[in-house]
């Protein structure tokens, strides 16, 4: 039996939300799997069609925390694991030493959530909490190369990419519903993202207006809402974009996977945003899976997802000429179609099937 405890898992959205699904569906498949996690808004209706046995944690957070972890011990102790994951340094600060000697265990590190400045109390806590895992799994080689310059000192840091489970079937009504949307135009970008500063919209904004004299069809979609939302709508008027952005808030999972299948490329040029940067970028191997190339960023763990000049480019998402030089480069000679096959070749590396072997092999 496996045990995840996790402040991130849908119904809400989010990458690490998604990853932690997707371990946990995929664990199903080697013994039964415990999932103790926050409780948020739906999670009734996501927990009562789903094949996991979830135990939702409510309460104010800083009581909270303390429970869920009371939770955990005890399922450890009343049963016997084979092992025990957690999705944050957060999840295992206040599981004791004593308790994780009864099991193996996994603590996962992203990249925004360890990067704080050497020496700090908060450094020194996530150095803390993580030193009690058998295992911590840094989703990239970036995020692991910043652990140890963290000050993370250990020979069982390992490298295992985030798995996806695409391509999905997509209903008529979801590729008539995108159909209408990007409605004969071409090239067709999309972004499937929040909408924060770290991921570049309001550059790729601009580097759409400067690219209409050559594709005077162009259609961006952007799918996500966030902080940036009326900042950009702004701009998108500035610009004069309206008739060639869409920008949607909230769509169904079906609408999301329509316009990602019918769009030719990906864009998600992340910078460095405060403290925040890409430590993988799930989104590139979704969009692979569909045969999509995609553009991402140089400062991160994108060149995890993203072989550049293969399944796509990376690029400097703070420079415009660099973005506007990359979508030229994407598109000339048709080479979107040859970067897509090869990104769809690219994507079956990271099939949940193959992805949980990897951690199945350390337990």
């Amino acid at each position: 039996m496996f045990l995840v405890a996790t402040r991130n898992f849908p119904p809400e959205i989010g990458g690490i939300q998604n990853l932690m699904e997707g371990l946990s569906n995929a664990l199903l498949n080697h013994g039964p799997v415990k999932v103790i996690a926050d409780n948020t808004e739906n999670s009734k209706d996501y927990d009562q069609n789903s094949k996991l046995n979830i135990q939702r944690v409510s309460g104010f957070k800083i009581f909270k925390k303390y429970r869920k972890a009371n939770l955990v011990k005890d399922f450890i102790k009343e049963n016997n694991l084979r092992a025990v994951f957690f999705d944050h340094w957060k999840s295992i600060e206040n599981i004791d030493q004593i308790s994780l000697k009864k099991t193996r265990s996994f603590c996962l590190i992203h990249s925004k959530e360890i990067n704080h400045p050497i020496g700090s109390s908060l450094n020194k806590r996530v150095i803390k909490a993580l030193n009690k895992a058998d295992y911590v799994i840094a989703n990239s080689k970036f995020t692991l190369n910043l652990i140890k310059k963290l000050g993370l000192q250990s020979d069982n840091i390992k490298v295992i990419n985030p798995g996806c489970n695409y391509p999905y079937n997509i209903t008529p009504n979801a590729k008539t519903f995108a159909k209408n949307i990007y409605n004969n135009s071409f090239p067709k970008i999309i972004t499937i993202s929040r909408l924060d500063g770290r991921k570049s919209h309001q550059n790729i904004l601009m580097t759409i207006k400067n690219l209409l004299p050559k594709f005077p069809k162009i259609k961006y979609v952007s799918i996500g809402n966030g902080d940036e939302k009326n900042n950009l709508e702004k701009l998108i008027n500035e610009l004069g974009l309206s008739k060639n952005v869409t920008f949607i808030f909230s769509s169904s999972e079906q609408e999301k996977l329509a316009l990602l299948e019918q769009s030719d490329l990906f864009v998600m040029p992340s910078i460095v945003f405060k403290k925040s940067i890409e430590g993988f970028g799930i989104a590139f191997i979704e969009a692979a899976c569909y045969g999509k190339p995609s553009i991402g960023g140089i400062f991160g763990g994108e060149s995890d997802a993203i072989i550049n000049g293969e399944t796509g480019f990376l690029c400097d998402g703070n420079n415009l000429n660099d973005l506007y030089e990359t979508f030229l480069k994407t598109f000339k000679d048709e080479n979107y179609k040859k970067l897509g096959l090869n990104a769809l070749k690219f994507s079956k590396n990271f099939s949940w099937n193959k992805i949980i072997k990897k951690y199945i092999e350390l337990i």
